[in-house]
């Protein structure tokens, strides 16, 4: 005999609480809109990892409804049969037939809409292996870009899902076994019994959870005085050519620090080819050091791909605004407590805090730790380029060059 007792929450009420959560990050007020305890929220978020467990969209018309099933109770209380009850709803006949052998309860003997709906939810269920689970090439391929470590370096690729799953089309473009989608990577790191790939691989992921966080985060807005600046090198000022990123050689720089702010390594992008440059400071990330150790490294470039520099208002530069650090390099400023105007950069710094994190003395890391992170991150396909590399973009336009500058390296 089925058991009709512990049956699973109706599938409207699981897709109630995933959408709230992703709508809004909370996971109390997501329990209360779903109808159901934090408690059995959160265990919810653990068994599947973060990840929803159910289809956010809603069932097709195919399938009968919760509203349908009640009404096929309430006229099935008043006798109609089950060819009236299909007039009615603009059923088969034959649907609302198998409707209620499924649905009628063995010892009330009557059919009842809620035990009905939840017994179809059971039926719906038809788990089967992931994909990584079965195509062991395929989770190999996927294991060594995650967890994997670039040759030479010593540093672990940790690329992004999405960046393993584009880089498979370029990879094995005629070979469809070699496709998996970003998302069912995630789901295989992070969702029970999903298979394929080793569990602690999870920590190869940038953010190194366990269990995926939800994508509604409230951003905190970054402390400090603002400094004051002639007009002439504020942002608001800086020509369109480098808005558009339609000409290269236009960076972004700032400084990532550690505990206390006590040490510091300089970060500079460009923002054409995402390309990155790693000031190594050893002896402090004063003005006069920062300054130094980007003459070193920008003047290694031609110098068409040397033209601007825009750089937050830390204190570490400010002193040089309206001065020449480089020739030909203009230096422009952010607004006050404004990162979002140097994204490129900003998003390039939250990645390197899986190498360098925050807490941490900056000051133990070499030049060479610095060239072994930069080779990393500029090895890896990025969505913006059309899943090439930083490093090809770069060699594109050094190629380009007839001067033979000197490389990037």
């Amino acid at each position: 005999m089925k058991s009709w007792s512990r049956l699973p929450v109706p599938r409207e009420h699981r897709r109630v609480f995933w959408s709230d959560l992703r709508a809004h990050g909370r996971i109390p007020a997501a329990a209360q809109a779903a109808g159901i305890t934090t408690w059995s929220a959160q265990a919810w978020i653990r068994k599947a990892g973060g990840m929803p467990d159910v289809s956010l969209v809603k069932p097709s018309g195919r399938l009968l409804s919760f509203a349908e099933r009640e009404e096929i109770a309430l006229l099935r209380a008043e006798g109609a049969s089950a060819r009236q009850i299909a007039r009615v709803l603009g059923r088969a006949p034959s649907t609302i037939t198998r409707e209620l052998a499924a649905g009628t309860h063995p010892d009330a003997r009557r059919y009842k809409a809620s035990v009905a709906h939840r017994r179809a939810e059971q039926r719906l269920a038809r788990p089967k292996p992931g994909k990584l689970a079965s195509n062991p090439a395929l989770a190999a391929w996927v294991s060594e870009c995650l967890g994997g470590h670039e040759p030479g370096t010593g540093k672990a690729r940790s690329w992004s899902p999405q960046q393993i799953s584009r880089h498979l089309r370029r990879e094995f473009p005629d070979d469809e076994s070699m496709r998996i989608s970003h998302e069912a990577i995630y789901q295989s790191l992070y969702v029970l019994g999903r298979g394929g790939l080793r569990k602690e691989l999870h920590t190869a992921l940038r953010s190194g959870r366990a269990v995926r966080r939800p994508q509604a985060v409230t951003r905190a807005q970054r402390a400090g005085a603002a400094h004051v600046l002639p007009p002439q090198v504020m942002i608001s000022e800086r020509p369109e050519e480098i808005e558009d990123r339609a000409v290269p050689g236009h960076w972004e720089g700032d400084l990532i620090t550690g505990t206390r702010n006590g040490s510091a390594i300089g970060t500079l992008v460009e923002r054409q080819t995402r390309y990155l440059i790693l000031l190594h400071l050893p002896d402090g990330h004063g003005a006069q050091q920062v300054a130094a150790a980007m003459r070193d490294q920008i003047t290694r470039l031609p110098a068409h791909l040397r033209r601007s520099l825009t750089w937050d208002q830390g204190r570490e530069m400010t002193p040089f605004a309206g001065i020449q650090i480089v020739e030909d390099l203009d230096l422009w400023f952010c607004d006050p407590h404004s990162p979002w105007q140097r994204g490129t950069n900003e998003n390039t710094n939250g990645l390197l805090r899986q190498y360098f994190p925050k807490g941490t003395d900056l000051r133990v890391h070499t030049a060479q730790d610095l060239a072994d992170v930069a080779l990393v991150m500029n090895g890896r396909p990025r969505k913006v380029l059309d899943w090439h590399t930083p490093y090809e973009a770069m060699s594109k336009l050094l190629s380009a060059d007839t001067t033979g500058v000197a490389t990037t390296d």
